[in-house]
């Protein structure tokens, strides 16, 4: 098959014209066309009042190899090549004489798609999560945005499917992908139950409640290739002898009974907040390093705002859908403020882990319709800023988190402020167009001491400046809400080459606890990659 690219239609053209156009590019007669599916489809909003879509399709032709060197030659618009092979190939399988079973800590995106793959190649994974089955969790997690309860074990960052259940459920990723492997995630994605359109829009998304399902089944086919998942199950302690992991001890928090698991190839997919799993690695000896992340707050405007600057007249459009954003402003104090996780049609959520402190994120569900378009409004930030050991981040979190806390009032309400008030150093005592979607609650006050002066200065200076950029951004009805500190993990547990730690051999630090992934699909991509690292080594070693 051949892969064509760069083929520009109007936004409402009829079906027909994707066919007519391809034969346009080949310059063969329509019997020639044999068949064609569409790789890729994105839009080219630059022209508001022209907004485009763009294809890339793969097509199979009578003749192929004559139409390609025509086509080679004409040096045409667009590319044209061979259909690369996406497949995905197990680079090995299970011994029968396997000793033992690889352990993954840890149910998000990293630690699932790392115990699928290692169940498809017959290693039969132990997977152990400190939080609960993603329906249980759901419930957890709507106590506290409903009833202001907190499980500090059951949240938005605790339980099956990680932090990336509750989020946008964003499926693509700005890092090289050689192999192709996003295709295998977006393909399992799909065979568990996410719409086919991942596996071509451009900028794919599934949302929270399709989330759940999808995560259910891919438990439900790790389980049936002989994987185990302990749900419940925290790691309370690694043991390491002579510089290799030994095994694992763990607690299952429904009975307080302890456990020792034998384990010499272990998976740590643990997120970015599990603070207490990274404290005491750092005990052990693990070799951790402090690392840059960035903080800030939730911007909410309406939607229907981001729309018009972004798509005119198309404002609304079904093949365009709730549109998004993405900026930065380089400040006059050196300090970066960018944009973060962008919500189209979401809400913002209660996201802490620890009681007394309060933490914000972005969700959407697949429909993106609600009011309100948010994003984190967040300022770069490096361990100049918080001296100290490989962990001195993590108290800087906890810091301004409980600040917000004690800010929206010691009930886990959040801080909140209109952006024309920020921007004018007066605290807010009421909302005017923009509700806050964020639940239990907004209480309105002044953010100027809910951040490090650097942080606020560096926002007050980008909103006005923004503006340029999307008419509306600094609208004085626009809502800030307090704080967002969880935007990537404030460690790095460094590997090598093998994908093992670099002083503790048998650990495989993964996805975006260990910073090796940002997202759902990076860390899902991680995920596969060091499950092939932990076979390759387990059929070695003869584990």
């Amino acid at each position: 098959m051949l892969r064509l690219s760069e083929i520009k239609l109007p936004l409402d053209h009829p079906e027909e014209d994707l066919r007519t156009a391809i034969l346009k590019r080949l310059g063969v007669a329509a019997e020639q066309l044999l068949n064609f599916s569409v790789f890729k489809r994105s839009h080219d909003a630059r022209k508001k009042s022209a907004i485009a879509l763009i294809y890339s399709v793969d097509v199979e032709v009578k003749d192929e190899a004559a139409v390609l060197k025509r086509l080679k030659a004409s040096n045409g618009p667009g590319h044209v090549g061979p259909t690369p092979d996406m497949a995905y190939r197990f680079v090995t399988r299970a011994p029968e004489s396997l000793k033992q079973r690889p352990v993954i800590i840890g149910m998000g995106p990293c630690g699932f798609m790392a115990a699928l793959t290692l169940a498809q190649m017959g290693f039969k994974p132990i997977v152990l999560e400190r939080g609960k089955e993603v329906r249980e969790r759901t419930q957890d997690t709507w106590g506290l945005w409903r009833k202001s309860t907190l499980n500090t074990e059951s949240n938005v960052q605790f339980g099956e499917g990680g932090a990336g259940t509750f989020s946008d459920g964003k499926l693509y990723s700005q890092i090289k992908d050689p192999r192709h492997l996003s295709r295998k995630v977006l393909t399992e994605f799909v065979k568990a139950g996410a719409p086919e359109e991942i596996l071509y829009v451009s900028k794919p998304h599934i949302g929270t409640f399709r989330l759940v399902g999808m995560v259910e089944k891919i438990r439900a086919e790790i389980e049936s290739l002989g994987g185990e998942i302990r749900f419940k199950t925290r790691v309370e302690d690694v043991i390491i002898e002579d510089g290799k992991v030994r095994g694992l001890e763990v607690r299952k928090l429904d009975t307080d009974e302890h456990e020792f698991i034998e384990a010499n190839h272990v998976v740590l997919a643990v997120g970015h907040s599990a603070r207490d799993t990274f404290e005491m690695l750092h005990k052990r000896g693990v070799y951790i390093e402090a690392k840059p992340f960035s903080i800030g707050f939730r911007i909410e405007h309406p939607q229907s705002i981001i729309d018009t600057c972004r798509f005119g007249k198309f404002a609304g459009h079904p093949l365009l859908g709730a549109a998004d954003y993405k900026h930065v402003h380089h400040a006059s104090n050196g300090r970066s403020v960018y944009s973060f996780c962008m919500c189209p049609g979401g809400t913002v959520v209660a996201a802490t882990s620890e009681e007394g402190r309060v933490v914000t994120n972005g969700m959407s569900q697949y429909s993106r319709n609600e009011r309100n378009a948010n994003a984190g409004f967040v300022v770069g930030i490096t361990p100049q800023d918080y001296p100290g050991d490989a962990l001195a981040g993590i108290a800087f979190q906890r810091h301004w988190e409980s600040r917000a806390f004690e800010l929206g009032g010691r009930n886990y309400n959040a801080p909140g402020q209109l952006v024309g008030d920020f921007l004018a150093g007066r605290p807010s005592t009421a909302l005017g167009e923009v509700i806050p979607s964020y639940k239990p609650g907004v209480t309105l006050g002044d953010l100027s001491t809910a951040l490090p002066e650097y942080a606020i200065t560096a926002m007050r200076e980008a909103l006005p400046a923004l503006e340029k950029q999307i008419q509306g951004y600094s609208m004085h009805d626009a809502v800030l809400t307090g704080v967002e500190t969880r935007t990537s993990s404030p460690i790095r547990i460094k590997r090598g080459d093998d994908y093992q730690s670099l002083n503790t051999r048998g650990l495989f630090p993964a996805g975006e606890g260990a910073s090796y992934a940002g997202g759902i699909l990076s860390a899902a991509i991680d995920g596969i990659e060091v499950a092939e690292a932990v076979a390759m080594s387990m059929v070695a070693t003869k584990a």
